[in-house]
C-alpha cells in the first residue's frame, strides 16, 4: 500500500516546539512517524511565509524542521489560489484568513491524503472539512482527511487518554 501523503500546516511547526501545549507530544510522535517513513510530507511556502513571520529565534527552528524531516514544500500556484478563493466566496473560510484555505487547497489540488492541524478554528472543523471537501469534489479533486495528530498519531501514553 502507498504510504499515506501528509500536508503539515503551519501550527505543527509551533506545537513541536511548545512543550506547554498539550498537544506537544501527540505532534512531536508525528514527526517521528514522518521520520519512520510512515507518511509522506508535504508543506508550502504559503507555510514557510507563515513561519518567516515568526519572532527570528523560533523562525530558523520551526524552518529547519523542513530540511531535517524531509518535507516537500509544495508550491503555491493559480489553481490553488483559485481553490482557496472559492473557499472564502463560498463563506467556508473567513476572507480575513484566507491563507487558511491556502492550505486545504494546497492538499487537495496535489491530491494529498491527510492534512494535519492544531488550526481549530479555521482548519480542523466539521463545517470546514464538509464544505471543503464537497467544493473539492465538485471540482474534481478527491476530499482530503483534516485531522488533529491526536486523531492520527498511535498514542500508547496512558496518561492522554
Amino acid at each position: 500500500m502507498e504510504k499515506p501523503k501528509i500536508y503539515l500546516e503551519t501550527t505543527l511547526f509551533n506545537y513541536y516546539f511548545d512543550t506547554d501545549r498539550d498537544a506537544h507530544p501527540d505532534t512531536l510522535l508525528l514527526f517521528k512517524d514522518v521520520a519512520a517513513g510512515k507518511y509522506e510530507a508535504f508543506t508550502s511556502d504559503a507555510v514557510v511565509k507563515e513561519l518567516t513571520a515568526a519572532p527570528a529565534s523560533k523562525s530558523a527552528m520551526m524552518i529547519a524542521l523542513v530540511g531535517e524531516y524531509k518535507i516537500e514544500t509544495l508550491t503555491v500556484n493559480d489553481e490553488i489560489n483559485r481553490l482557496a478563493d472559492l473557499y472564502v466566496a463560498e463563506g467556508i473560510i473567513p476572507a480575513k484568513y484566507r491563507t487558511d484555505g491556502v492550505h486545504i487547497a494546497v492538499a487537495a489540488v496535489n491530491g494529498l491524503d491527510i492534512i494535519a492541524s492544531m488550526n481549530f478554528q479555521h482548519i480542523v472543523k466539521n463545517k470546514v472539512k464538509r464544505l471543503a471537501n464537497a467544493v473539492n469534489i465538485v471540482k474534481g479533486y478527491r476530499p482530503v482527511d483534516i485531522v488533529s495528530p491526536m486523531e492520527i498519531v498511535e498514542n500508547e501514553n496512558p496518561q492522554h487518554h
